[in-house]
């Protein structure tokens, strides 16, 4: 039974599926908008969604989870400058999942994981 088993596993082991998590997340933050899988921008729309959060604190223990997590050291400077200004007063439901034409290659359905 996987009752309240809420983690995606991305047929991915958990380090290779926590790595996969925070480059994609970054890769959000840096560039705004990407393209993946939906299932992934699915798991990935909640991490992004948590740094913006942490970001919105603004506290040095927020800023050291962030740190922790995101890849770049300066994108995550830029991050807690310019998100409590862009989504101040936002309660949640920073990202956005376009669905896009299947993937050619294995026709798996594929989207666009954008900030709001």
């Amino acid at each position: 039974m996987r009752h309240r088993c809420g983690i995606k596993k991305l047929s991915k082991p958990a380090d290779q599926r926590r790595a996969l998590l925070r480059s994609l997340t970054t890769e959000v933050i840096r560039h705004g908008r990407i393209t993946t899988t939906l299932a992934r921008a699915k798991v990935v729309r909640s991490e992004v969604d948590k740094m913006i959060t942490l970001a919105k604190d603004g506290s040095l223990a927020a800023r050291r989870q962030a740190l922790g997590y995101i890849y770049d050291k300066e994108l995550v400077h830029a991050l807690f400058e310019q998100v409590p200004t862009r989504y101040g007063n936002r309660q949640g439901g920073y990202t956005r999942i376009l669905h896009t034409v299947p993937r050619r290659g294995d026709n798996s359905e594929m989207a666009i994981l954008e900030l709001v």
